[in-house]
């Protein structure tokens, strides 16, 4: 008996100590709702268009939302190739509440395509982007359609697409109050005879009594190729949004594509678009606006004034209003994710690293945010602080750069951020205020290293840098010292400490470009003083590429690397494949056809470590083949050939 007060009284200190735990977990709960899951993509080359339908059960209406985020994995699909072309796919909002519910047809994402034909049958690419403004819409039951536009043959060729909604519960940093759709559809650009602007005409809204700030969320992307210009594709206009009769804003809608972390790509990856570049999952234009609760508010989107002689183009806009009560707290401050060091695919161009750490926050407080102190590090190893200061608006964003070194060893290695004292004060929110990102160390290399770098015939574009932690160039090639179709052999003699080889191309189509012939193709590696190969650079790489390694610890073994090569890809006659290995192998080339996949050509070569082989396939009619290489029964290396085309 005397035991019963004891239980009693550990019961229910326990039964707290649970609830407690489960209200701050409450705050951070993450629910993962997958519509799509590796569903096999395709066209409908009868209509340009294919739905692709499917529901998901969301939060209900009365649960607390932070934040959404939408991950897009897309990959070739089990019994078929990846798809060919840069299509416009468009994820909707179709229904909610049931299937009796209501219609909406809001576009909550877009996804630009990538050229597909020379990715491996495990290739697969992750994007996200934030839809936390869609968070009244995704309640219950809803209809997620992804829709593949385009006219390719869709018997062996498509994607795998998944489709997941993260879904972090907790008190939003702003209450929605409502969303409104006021620019929807394809509006032709350049069309003398009904200019875009009697389309993108002003609209009216008036603010909620219990609203602060309504949000325009804007996603445009420039299509079709009218004369003389080749609008809305590839020309560079600008864009003006105007706000109760004032410009708010003045923009190119233009995107460089040069740096696209999908690389390289089959097509014309690297030319820059209207806003957008393949393999790209849009990310939205957002303004914020003040608003005066219960009054009247204009928008109107303005192009730049443009006449076609042969009108074609269309300016594909979709604009949302969401309106927004006042912040919850004074001083809120948000993780919104790790750069650097990061394994996510689309900051790949940036990783591995070896020093100055790069983090995205958010202001989501009411005030202004002038200061933060961020403590981060590797697990592991003793933790850095770093207090920024400067002006960071209400709903903005800031990327920051932090000082010193990343530590860590081998591919599992785990990165973690804190952000603390927003402005000096306690965090409102603070389950948004860590994150953590798992990481890949840089190498380990010797003091003694070489460049390996033979240029194209364009070598006035090229350049390269080593440098340092701190920045300082320990060596370098400056564009315009190069010569054409010349090898460069430097030997670079390092200190202990940290580096960075960057490889940059003024153009933005590397050292090596299907489409410009007139550039031939160069090569660049990095070799020890044995020359066994570290590093090899792919040639088609856009506008940069880098790596990073250490020197003064332990060094990685010399890995059994192989470098292939083929150029020219669009040749009348011959094309020339290179090869280069640390050690010998059997190597089985075939040139098959696309499509059928009909071996016209296969040669085994002998153990061997490097050769230059030329094929001609002038006897063959036109068309495209690809060329494979097998070592060992696997596909090492695959690229399609245009044939006199």
């Amino acid at each position: 008996m005397t035991k019963k007060p004891y239980l009693k009284k550990h019961f229910f200190g326990l039964l707290a100590l649970l609830l407690l735990f489960a209200l701050d977990g409450r705050a951070s709960d993450t629910l993962r709702v997958t519509t799509h899951q590796k569903v096999t993509v395709v066209t409908d080359p009868s209509k340009g268009t294919k739905h692709h339908k499917a529901w998901g059960v969301f939060p209900k209406v009365k649960e607390d939302i932070r934040s959404i985020k939408l991950k897009v994995r897309m990959g070739c699909p089990d019994n078929m190739r990846c798809a060919d072309w840069d299509y416009k796919d468009h994820i909707t909002i179709r229904r909610t509440g049931g299937v009796k519910g209501a219609s909406l047809d809001y576009e909550v994402a877009r996804m630009l395509t990538p050229y597909g034909g020379a990715f491996a049958k495990d290739w697969q690419f992750n994007w996200e982007v934030d839809v936390t403004d869609f968070s009244l819409l995704l309640r219950d039951s809803v209809e997620i359609d992804y829709e593949h536009t385009g006219w390719e043959p869709n018997e062996d060729r498509g994607w795998s697409v998944t489709l997941e909604f993260e879904i972090i519960k907790g008190k939003p940093a702003r209450q929605p109050i409502a969303i409104q759709k006021i620019y929807d559809g394809a509006y032709r650009y350049g069309d003398s005879a009904k200019d875009i602007e009697t389309l993108l005409k002003p609209v009216s809204f008036q603010a909620n009594p219990q609203a602060s700030m309504a949000r325009l969320r804007v996603v445009q992307t420039g299509h079709g190729m009218d004369k003389p210009d080749n609008c809305a594709e590839f020309c560079n206009k600008y864009r003006e949004i105007w706000y109760d009769g004032k410009m708010i804003d003045k923009r190119d809608i233009w995107k460089k594509c040069g740096d696209n972390p999908l690389y390289p790509q089959a097509g014309t990856w690297v030319y820059d678009r209207a806003n957008w570049c393949p393999g790209d999952l849009m990310q939205p234009d957002l303004y914020d606006l003040a608003v005066k609760p219960g009054g009247q508010h204009s928008v109107d989107i303005n192009m730049q004034p443009y006449v076609s002689s042969n009108p074609s183009a269309d300016e594909f806009i979709t604009a949302y209003l969401i309106q927004y009560k006042a912040p919850e707290a004074k001083h809120d401050v948000a993780l919104v994710d790790v750069m650097v060091p990061s394994s996510k695919d689309a900051y790949r161009r940036l990783n591995p690293a070896g020093a100055q750490p790069q983090i995205l926050i958010k202001n989501l407080g009411a005030e202004p945010l002038r200061e933060v102190k961020v403590r981060y590090g590797t697990k592991g190893f003793p933790r850095k602080e770093y207090t920024w200061k400067g002006e960071l608006a209400p709903a903005a964003e800031q990327h920051l750069v932090l000082p010193g070194l990343l530590h860590g060893q081998g591919e599992k290695n785990e990165f973690e951020v804190e952000l603390l004292k927003p402005n000096g004060k306690k965090d409102k929110y603070t389950a948004d205020n860590k994150m953590s990102s798992r990481f890949t160390a840089v190498p380990g290399q010797d003091s003694v290293l070489i460049v390996y770098l033979m240029t194209n015939r364009q070598p006035e574009q090229t350049s390269y840098s080593v440098k340092n932690a701190a920045g300082k160039v320990v060596k370098e090639r400056a564009a315009g010292t190069l010569k054409a179709n010349t090898l460069y052999r430097d030997t670079l003699y390092l200190d202990k400490g940290t580096y960075t080889f960057s490889l940059l191309d003024a153009k933005g189509d590397g050292l090596e470009f299907w489409a410009n012939p007139r550039g031939g193709r160069g090569k660049a590696r990095l070799l020890n003083q044995q020359g066994a190969m570290l590093q090899d650079f792919e040639s088609d790489f856009g506008s940069s590429v880098q790596y990073s390694f250490t020197v003064g610890g332990p060094k990685a073994p010399v890995a059994d690397l192989s470098s292939f090569g083929l150029y020219p890809t669009r040749t009348n006659d011959s094309t020339t494949f290179d090869y280069y290995a640390n050690s010998p192998q059997d190597v089985l080339v075939q040139i098959v056809t696309d499509p059928g996949n009909v071996v016209v050509h296969e040669q085994t070569y002998k153990q061997i470590r490097e050769g230059i082989f030329t094929y001609d396939l002038s006897h063959h009619p036109k068309g495209r083949f690809y060329l494979k290489v097998l070592i060992g029964g696997e596909e090492k290396f695959k690229k399609r050939i245009r044939l006199k085309e």
